[in-house]
């Protein structure tokens, strides 16, 4: 089925995250702004896989902040 970005109002203000986490589309597009790659973001946040990141890269620009 694969990783999906969710929303949750009672989860960071409904803000868009990766599933069964708590972070959000957001913060991972500001990591990759910031010159991380997404290995070392999947090794920072080890409840992240490669699969969310790139879900939040796929999302980003059906929002309004991408």
């Amino acid at each position: 089925m694969g990783v999906r970005i969710v929303t949750n109002p009672k989860v960071l203000q409904g803000k868009p995250i990766v599933e069964d986490t708590r972070i959000s589309v957001a913060f991972i597009l500001e990591l990759l702004a910031g010159g991380l790659t997404v290995d070392q973001i999947v090794e920072e946040y080890p409840n992240l896989t490669t699969e969310g990141v790139v879900a939040a890269i796929k999302y980003a620009p059906q929002d309004s902040y991408a």
